[in-house]
């Protein structure tokens, strides 16, 4: 899985403030792809992978069983659209994050994958040392997508009537900075405050959006009518 272009890993994952390995469930039908990713998460001191599911059907049982922090998702499996089954599989786990792993898949699709709550995409070009990083940054919330997917596809979010929570100044500048794809460094150097009270204000924003991750706070902002997307 040699390198593409997804960037926006921030913060990298290295910072896990609890001392449990991060738990890993990966949902794909390509047996060696799923079998060689679960040995480098197992290698890793602070990852575990918990499971492998080659079907939906699979993946709702561990789920239910394995408790993940992470999974790690393929869109096409043989009994349906991973894509699709991202709301049903949260509902099993809402703080479980979703990758989902991306391939070829449109525009359209991508779409679709936030507005069900990814938290972030992964190209199977991608290196397995990568794919690792991408796996601590969703356990922590960050989003893994580059700053160009995030410019394209958050624009095109349908809006939907919902209850709108009411956020502070503060939170709502973050959000907008969140939005044009700026880390936490980048929004604290830019606010004159430490990266800490940022991490704090995007935990409070995605709680009040009932949220897990960036990416899905930003999604759920947009479809509510809080946030513009950048364009």
């Amino acid at each position: 899985m040699p390198g593409g272009d997804m960037t926006d890993v921030e913060d990298g994952g290295d910072d896990r403030r609890v001392t449990e390995p991060i738990r890993v469930l990966i949902v794909d039908d390509h047996e060696v792809m799923a079998a060689s990713l679960a040995r480098v998460l197992d290698d890793e001191p602070d990852v575990v992978s918990v499971g492998l599911a080659s079907t939906l059907a699979q993946a709702r049982a561990r789920v239910q069983s394995s408790a993940p922090d992470v999974l790690v998702l393929d869109r096409r499996l043989p009994d349906g659209d991973g894509v699709d089954a991202i709301r049903d599989l949260k509902a099993l786990r809402p703080s479980m994050n979703v990758l989902v792993l991306t391939g070829s898949s449109s525009d359209d699709v991508l779409v679709r994958a936030l507005e069900a709550g990814a938290a972030g995409f992964l190209s199977k070009t991608r290196s397995l040392a990568e794919v690792t990083s991408a796996v601590r940054a969703a356990a922590q919330g960050e989003a893994s997508i580059s700053s160009e997917m995030l410019a394209r596809l958050l624009p095109r979010l349908t809006r939907v009537s919902a209850p709108v929570p009411t956020l502070t100044r503060r939170e709502d500048e973050v959000l907008a900075m969140l939005a044009q794809g700026m880390s936490n460094a980048a929004i604290a150097a830019e606010l004159v405050v430490s990266v800490n009270t940022v991490r704090n204000h995007v935990s409070n924003l995605s709680a009040k959006l009932g949220a897990h991750s960036k990416l899905e706070a930003m999604s759920i902002a947009i479809q509510r009518g809080l946030l513009d997307p950048p364009g």
